[in-house]
């Protein structure tokens, strides 16, 4: 059986945008990837509202920092197959205050423990899969805590497939399929997690039949 491993943030977790509920399990995007693979597949849902890269949050909470739980995750899920890793929208928020570019590094560095954290089942190292959040939609209730976010947000798929090129990873825009609901202009509606669960399903296919 594969063991693939989804780490990300609220939109791995399933938030609801406008209610701030939980989606099911099977109408989150994790719950149509394993639908989409099927029982040789093991998904592994490891998402955490907001969840950052590497920056500890002053008003949420350090635990909300994704590199402080990155390498103990990997390890308790071991052996790994594939690594799916979709995080960046929180570090927009405007008290981190950090340009795309650095957005964008501290991916990288989520990356480099990744590749070195020894907890993939082959040899060759631990396959990744990097997606890049859709822009920023219309913001509502988070508008002034992502002051700034939306040109930035813009920015992040080309930052990220540099840095996935650079590290060797597998890259998907994850604008090219889906966008933030106009609800609250960060979160996904039921539909779209079923169109990035399909998107993300066929690249995986791909990784992991070579």
């Amino acid at each position: 059986m594969y063991e693939i491993l989804c780490y990300g943030d609220s939109n791995t977790w399933g938030y609801i945008p406008g209610t701030g509920g939980r989606y099911a399990p099977q109408a989150r995007w994790t719950g149509v990837l394993q639908k989409e693979l099927g029982p040789s597949f093991h998904i592994i849902e490891e998402g955490l509202n907001g969840r950052t890269t590497v920056w500890d949050d002053p008003v949420e909470g350090a635990h909300r920092n994704g590199r402080s739980y990155l390498l103990p995750c990997l390890q308790s899920h071991m052996p790994l197959d594939l690594v799916v890793l979709f995080l960046g929208v929180n570090d927009l928020k405007k008290r981190f205050d950090v340009p795309a570019a650095d957005i964008a590094r501290s991916v990288g560095v989520l990356i480099d423990l990744i590749q070195k954290s020894g907890a993939g089942r082959a040899a060759a190292g631990l396959p990744l899969l990097l997606i890049a959040p859709p822009p920023l939609g219309k913001l509502t209730e988070y508008a002034e805590m992502l002051q700034g976010g939306e040109e930035k947000s813009r920015l992040l798929p080309s930052r990220y497939q540099e840095v996935a090129r650079e590290n060797g990873c597998a890259f998907l825009d994850a604008g090219t399929v889906i966008r933030a609901s106009d609800l609250d202009g960060v979160h996904l509606e039921e539909d779209l997690h079923r169109l990035l669960g399909e998107a993300v399903a066929a690249r995986v296919k791909a990784l992991l039949s070579r």
